[in-house]
């Protein structure tokens, strides 16, 4: 099967324009900012916090662990992060890595950043990393076919399990 291209030029003006770059971030306001300001509980999902930022569930998980990392203050690129906010940042994420290992000893781990609407971030306006654990052979027919994710735990379990690690 051949695969088919077809262009898109004229988006071109869009994409570059600054109404664009205005839609891809927000003076403020957003559920990652609301978290910001929670205190560490299964009940909110914020799971460790330090000066410059947090970790908490994803409410809408790939898999079992899927845990995000953000920072506090509300930016949507990891380029706008100070010096001393990307430090805390990367390391909150390697703490949730180890946490995540030690809670679930997986077979891999999905790390990375969606920098943007069109690079998949679900809540393009505030910057955050996503942590997934991951096995061998994950991926079944429900997820490929079916278009529907089967989790086998409560985000109430993966509270439970990650917290103890990275108190």
């Amino acid at each position: 099967m051949a695969l088919e291209r077809f262009s898109a030029a004229w988006r071109e003006g869009y994409v570059s324009s600054e109404a664009a770059k205005e839609n891809s971030r927000s003076d403020g306001g957003c559920v990652f900012c609301t978290l910001a300001a929670t205190e560490i509980s299964e009940e909110s999902g914020v799971l460790a916090q330090t000066e410059h930022s947090f970790a908490v569930l994803n409410a809408f998980p790939y898999g079992s662990g899927h845990l995000l990392v953000l920072p506090r203050r509300h930016l949507a690129d990891v380029k706008e992060l100070s010096a001393e906010e990307y430090r805390d940042f990367t390391d909150l994420l390697r703490r949730v890595i180890e946490a995540l290992d030690a809670a679930y000893g997986a077979d891999g781990m999905n790390v990375g950043l969606n920098l943007g609407k069109a690079a998949g971030a679900g809540i393009p306006k505030h910057l955050h990393a996503h942590a997934l654990p991951r096995w061998s052979g994950d991926t079944n027919f429900m997820t490929s076919i079916g278009e529907t994710r089967v989790l086998p735990e409560s985000l109430s379990s993966t509270w439970s399990k990650v917290h103890e690690h990275l108190r």
